[in-house]
């Protein structure tokens, strides 16, 4: 038996050309849930604790390259060339990991699959398995590799479709590819598979039969059919994407959001919404959502990169974008947009606004058809509305400004200087008469309409 490790790193295979995607974006940049497919593989070996990410990625994936040490940094992406086969590239990582002493899993970045799926794997390893696989039992096995299992849990070989007996392809479990084992007996297994096979490729599957011909213990973990939906078209991945609504919807539901229409509400990857909160049909949560207790979400609205506190109701038809920070009790109604606003407590702008950079003090009432006009072609500027104040109709703020509190704004107005505290700006023309001037007008438009006759 080798040694058990505490240490763990993943290997994350992304090689794959995913031309069945019939996308100019690569397959793992395809996102569910707001997140790229990518992303979700590096959160669950994250999550099942690696300290060491490798992902090997094609010749020319510049693009996913950048992804991915954006975020795990410089060197955290290795190349496969040429494409041989997912033994092959395991071994590309090789040399990226030839100094870490622990387990290495070896997963995929087109999957769904949650940390908690993975922690069997590693239990095998903590229980004396060699080498553990993971697995999954299907009534639909198709081309997946099938597992031949021996006592128990002992896997005796894996056999890839391709490769498979009638026999063989009438067995039920099924391989995910993925695996644990210790980094050096790993690589030394990977070095003992051949090219035999009807595709003529190294297959990381072989490393079963060669560890148990050497007597090593091979074991298996199963996981459900639906941890290892991994989408190869477009089809598959509103598929996936629909499975992950499902799942999300159900746990804020189970656990006390209220939705009236649950199938026309979508969330993201990391939305968050306490208990209490209540949401209306048709809203799209994009990432970075948060809504606290209380808060209700009317219909039709959009929000991204927004907090939203406590007993505040958005909508309907509102959309919040990054930034927006909608404070207790406040009323952000139909037709409103808010970007990089913090709003205060009770504070209201009820219909038809643009409300971009700056703040909004508590109380404060924002009146129809208000602008913060915060950008001058090349740079943002703020706005800034004082506790209580109140902004008529169809006033323009050309930033940067600042409305002290208890202030008044005429309805109407264009205001380009700070208005002090508790005072009333007025900004338009003066209104004047010009008696008959209509009465003359029509008629002088008539005569020409009838000359022309």
């Amino acid at each position: 038996m080798t040694a058990i490790s505490e240490r763990r790193a993943a290997v994350i295979l992304a090689a794959g050309q995913g031309t069945r995607m019939k996308s100019p974006t690569p397959k793992v940049l395809h996102t569910v849930g707001g997140r790229a497919l990518v992303d979700h593989a590096i959160d669950a070996v994250q999550g099942a604790g690696c300290e060491r990410i490798v992902v090997v990625i094609a010749k020319g994936a510049d693009r996913l390259r950048a992804h991915v040490e954006a975020r795990l940094g410089p060197g955290s992406t290795v190349v496969q060339d040429p494409p041989l086969g997912t033994g092959h590239a395991v071994l590309a990582a090789k040399d990226a990991l030839a100094d870490f002493a622990g387990d290495i899993i070896v997963t995929f970045a087109d999957g769904l699959l949650p940390a908690s799926a993975i922690e069997p794997v590693f239990a095998l390893r903590a229980d004396g398995a060699d080498v553990a696989f993971l697995a999954f039992d299907t009534q639909n096995p198709a081309a997946f590799g099938r597992m031949v299992m021996g006592r128990g849990d002992e896997l005796e070989r894996i056999v890839e479709a391709k490769d498979a007996t009638p026999e063989e392809l009438a067995i039920t479990a099924c391989c995910s590819g993925i695996l644990a084992a210790p980094a050096g007996l790993l690589f030394d297994l990977l070095s003992q598979v051949g090219c035999d096979n009807a595709k003529g490729e190294y297959y990381l599957t072989s490393i079963a039969a060669i560890a148990r011909d050497a007597g090593l213990s091979v074991r298996v973990a199963f996981a459900s059919e639906d941890a290892f939906q991994g989408p190869n078209s477009q089809a598959e991945l509103a598929e996936a994407e629909a499975a992950f609504q499902q799942r999300r919807r159900r746990a804020l539901m189970d656990a006390g959001v209220t939705m009236t229409a649950p199938q026309t509400v979508f969330v993201s990857w990391d939305t968050q919404i306490a208990p209490g909160v209540v949401i209306e049909p048709n809203v799209v949560f994009a990432p970075g959502v948060s809504v606290e207790t209380g808060a209700v979400i009317r219909a039709f609205s959009h929000l991204e990169g927004a907090v939203v506190r406590a007993g505040a109701i958005v909508g309907p038809f509102a959309r919040l974008r990054p930034g927006a920070d909608i404070g207790e009790d406040a009323h952000i109604g139909n037709f409103v947009e808010v970007k990089k606003v913090k709003v205060g407590k009770g504070a209201k702008a009820n219909h038809l606004a643009y409300l971009g950079d700056g703040s909004i003090g508590a109380g404060a009432n924002i009146g129809a058809g208000t602008i913060f006009c915060n950008y001058d072609g090349f740079d943002k500027y703020d706005t800034h509305i004082g506790e209580g104040a109140f902004i008529g109709s169809d006033t323009e703020l050309v930033a940067p400004v600042t409305v002290g509190p208890g202030a008044y704004v005429g309805s109407g107005s264009v205001i380009t200087k700070d208005v002090p505290a508790d005072a009333l700006a007025i900004a338009r023309g003066r209104q004047v008469h010009k008696e008959g001037w209509a009465a003359e007008f029509r008629a002088m438009k008539l005569a020409e309409k009838a000359a022309k006759k």
